[in-house]
């Protein structure tokens, strides 16, 4: 096993201390030359984006739509560290935002702010000219103009110690902000040219927000004292739980079509409760809960009950029904009823022993309540339609290149030829209907300007590759034996034999810890389920969440977050994190530790000693036969191996972290797939699960891990955005490691070449190849390997027009709403789950304040641009 000591390295905005530009460590790779040349960008997104689109005019006008979210934001200001995906909402529908993302990802002027906004001079300065929209204003009745810009940029720059940002990428290369020929324009001139301008002033606080340290860190987490949007801030309840916005009397743009919009925080493992009460109208669901609202739609459709089976739950004391038992997608309380259980059940709660008897009449008649809550649940969720698409982000495996085995290259791209990526997509997307291609791209996502497949700068899943690949770097299955120590002297000899002593100690307790957290984990989610099953949402529990719990994003620790003993601070990554959403946590009951067994692996290893690079691994002998649970194609591209893989006589281990609480199911469950890839290639892993709160910051930031696996967002500028992930890790002068965000602590110098050149490079071909170039070289150094594009799933009231899985695009909050029925015909829409077409027969709440019920058949909508 790698051997992961104290928490070792620090990460920090490149923005406040500058990291010097190495010239050395170029990767020669002949693969790379396709990757850069030409445009090659995808057309379209992976998937559309699914908002129940309607025309402005076939909405009703007024109207009350209730938006889930995770949590009552404790901060209003983006810029700061503990500002969260709330946050990003809230200021979308109440602050300016000069340019926003459309449906591919690409930046777009907002003309309800800007007349014009291009470059007007390269040299010997880039000066940026904005013209602003002659009705914009400020909620108080002050027009937006160059002071507002002025005052977030001096807050922004990193100049000022006193204000507590968590990110200014961009701003530090601003020189001068000045008025242009009138009050409506706004000249900004850059100190070296930026790419990503565009980025910038989005959103835009006023100068009473921005102008002093005081209402900078202060003045904008419970309240704004300007805005300017289609709405406003009306009250903030944190003891509620709720935001609520109303429309902007001053906006001038297009109306809202909503007199209110609530934001309520319900946690994701209550949303189905809240939902099946009618108490939402729009929530962003897990796959347990999208399942229960197709279920409960086909229930409805076919015309049987809402229960788990059958809807209804026998009597305590009745013969059990014939046939009772699970059936194809059963689910909720009893759903894992056989036959021969019920007969037993039914047996003991009638049999001649009273105190069994006693017993089991309880715990049928806890069942029965559990089974009437949740087809009562069920019988609710029939109001909701899901809508898919994909979400922004995309899920990475992590390898921490710093020590062990792992900071050789060379068992890092062993690791990652291992991986069946295909597999390990299908296996979130494809039981959800949406398409299932790994991204090809760490920078940028399908559909998105500087997106490029150059994932064969590391090449496709090749068991016997990856096999080569270890013995080129002297992991063989005579490795594992111990040496003579002989080829050391004397004194040398004997500390390293201390040190490998008080590792083995070090380990030992580890495990031992491990093993006891985990028991208590086991023991904890037991107990969640047995709660569960009293409520009646048990279910919640028993089918994988589609979404991984951890999101890199501007929630994370920042100014003020604890520092490790080494020196370890984490801080939020650059604006798009935010811009595009923030922090996206999952949470859903968590499934039983016990499903994930890291010694439920076959083993394996390497025949034979060093080979070239490349070459084909030799035959293993045939006394270790394929798992029966490994994937066809391991199976059919090498043989197995007959022993683990070792070198100078220690196994080749290596320790994968994943997180044991709420939300992490799929990532738990993803994690059992990559360790049985990699046993194929005689890699063993060592599973260790630990608590959520510690997870990110205790261990992926502060290096404290083997194997990993969390996402990132996708931005519109990943030469800023990009730079502070994948850039290099360099020493910093109090001699610990700088790594920004980079918490694989892989990268190399022409990496950061590249994405320094793309920063300050105007032209956007040029900026694109050189990003392009960027990311095949992220691919061959195989720290970061992505391997899917995360799910979005929202529940929504047929009537909900314009909202629901956006996919890349910013809501347009004045165009969301509610279907109006008197001017819609028959609409036709997808049945969750199946794919047919189908209308919608049953009236559903509209969610409006005055309590209208959709009747008959909706028409489908053209949607507005």
């Amino acid at each position: 096993m790698s051997q992961v000591g104290a928490p070792r390295g620090r990460t920090c905005s490149r923005t406040t201390r500058s990291v010097a530009l190495l010239t050395t460590g170029v990767l020669a790779l002949p693969a790379l030359a396709s990757c850069s040349s030409g445009d090659e960008r995808s057309e379209a997104p992976a998937a559309a984006q699914d908002v129940g689109p309607a025309a402005r005019d076939r909405i009703a006008d007024g109207g009350t739509l209730r938006w889930a979210v995770d949590t009552v934001p404790t901060t209003l200001n983006t810029f700061q560290a503990d500002a969260d995906a709330a946050t990003s909402r809230i200021a979308g529908a109440v602050l300016p935002s000069l340019f926003t993302l459309d449906k591919s990802g690409r930046p777009q002027r907002n003309p309800d702010y800007l007349e014009s906004a291009k470059i007007i001079e390269r040299e010997p300065k880039q000066v940026v000219l904005y013209k602003l929209n002659q009705q914009a204003v400020w909620s108080d009745g002050r027009e937006l103009g160059a002071p507002d810009f002025v005052a977030q940029w001096r807050a922004l720059s990193g100049k000022e110690s006193a204000y507590w940002t968590a990110r200014n990428a961009g701003y530090e290369r601003i020189q001068k902000i000045e008025r242009g020929a009138n009050d409506l324009e706004v000249r900004v001139t850059f100190n070296k040219p930026y790419a990503d301008w565009k980025a910038l002033f989005s959103p835009l606080y006023p100068k009473g927000v921005m102008g002093a340290p005081n209402s900078f860190n202060d003045g904008a987490r419970a309240k704004l004292k300007a805005t300017a949007g289609p709405f406003q801030l009306k009250e903030l309840d944190r003891e509620d739980r709720e935001v609520t916005l109303v429309r902007n009397p001053r906006w001038w743009g297009a109306r809202p079509k909503l007199d209110t919009l609530v934001l309520s925080a319900v946690p994701r493992d209550k949303r189905a409760a809240a939902l099946a009460a009618g108490t939402l109208d729009l929530a962003e669901i897990d796959s347990p809960v999208a399942e229960r609202i197709n279920q409960a739609a086909r229930d409805n459709k076919r015309g049987t009950g809402a229960g788990p089976q059958s809807g209804v739950a026998p009597k305590s004391g009745t013969e059990p029904q014939s046939g009772t038992g699970p059936q194809s997608g059963a689910q909720g309380p009893g759903a894992e009823i056989t036959a021969a259980s019920a007969m037993r059940s039914w047996a003991l709660a009638n049999g001649s022993d009273e105190e069994k008897a006693e017993a089991a009449q309880k715990s049928r008649a806890k069942m029965n309540t559990a089974i009437a809550k949740y087809g009562r649940e069920q019988r609710g969720l029939r109001a909701y339609v899901v809508r898919k698409s994909l979400e922004p982000a995309f899920t990475q495996f992590a390898l921490n290149g710093e020590t062990g085995p792992l900071s050789d290259e060379r068992v890092r791209r062993a690791v990652a030829r291992a991986l069946d990526r295909k597999e390990l997509a299908e296996a979130v997307l494809k039981p959800l209907g949406l398409p299932a291609n790994p991204p090809g791209s760490h920078l940028a996502l399908a559909g998105q300007h500087a997106y490029a497949d150059s994932s064969d700068a590391l090449g496709d899943q090749d068991t016997q590759e990856a096999q080569a690949l270890l013995a080129d770097a002297g992991w063989t299955v005579g490795g594992v034996r111990k040496t003579d120590a002989g080829t050391k002297a004397g004194s040398e000899a004997d500390a390293d034999g201390d040190k490998e002593k008080d590792k083995d100690k070090d380990k030992d307790s580890e495990k031992d810890t491990t093993e006891k957290s985990g028991g208590d984990v086991e023991k904890k989610d037991k107990d969640k389920e047995s709660d569960a099953q009293d409520s009646g949402s048990g279910s919640d529990s028993e089918s994988a969440s589609d979404e991984g719990a951890y999101i890199v994003g501007d929630n994370k620790p920042g100014r003020g977050a604890p520092v490790s003993e080494s020196g370890t601070r984490v801080i939020a990554p650059a604006p798009a994190a935010a811009f595009q959403g923030a922090v996206l946590t999952r949470q859903s009951e968590s499934l039983e530790d016990s499903d994930v067994n890291a010694q439920d692996r076959r083993p394996g290893g390497m025949a034979g000693a060093y080979a070239p690079q490349g070459t084909a691994a030799p035959s293993a002998s045939a006394s270790a036969s394929a798992s029966s649970s490994a994937p066809a194609s391991d199976s059919a591209s090498a043989s197995p191996l007959p022993g683990p893989l070792g070198k100078d006589g220690k196994p080749l281990t290596l320790r994968f972290v994943l997180p044991s609480g709420p939300g992490s199911e799929q990532l738990r469950t993803v994690g059992e797939k990559i360790a049985r890839m990699l046993d194929r290639v005689g890699i063993r892993t060592e599973i260790t699960k630990v608590a959520d709160a510690d997870y990110f910051k205790d261990h992926i930031a502060s290096g404290d891990y083997d194997l990993a696996l969390y996402s990132w967002p996708a931005t519109a500028y990943p030469a800023t955005d990009g730079r502070p992930i994948y850039a290099k890790p360099v020493p910093a002068s109090d001699g610990s490691l700088l790594v920004e965000q980079n918490y694989t602590r892989v990268g190399t110098d022409h990496i950061n070449q590249l994405f320094d050149q793309a920063a300050s490079e105007l032209d956007e071909k040029a900026a694109r190849d050189l990003l392009r170039q960027a990311d095949a070289r992220i691919w061959a150094a195989a720290g970061s390997i992505p391997l899917y594009q995360r799910p979005q799933l929202v529940a929504a009231k047929p009537a909900v027009a314009n909202a629901g899985a956006f996919a890349f695009a910013a809501p347009r909050y004045e165009d969301i709403g509610f279907k109006d029925p008197a001017r819609s015909g028959p609409e036709k829409s997808a049945t969750p789950g199946d794919g047919r077409e189908v209308t919608e027969e049953n009236g559903q709440e509209s969610g409006q304040e005055s309590g209208q019920k959709e009747k008959g058949s909706r028409s489908t909508e053209e949607e507005t641009e």
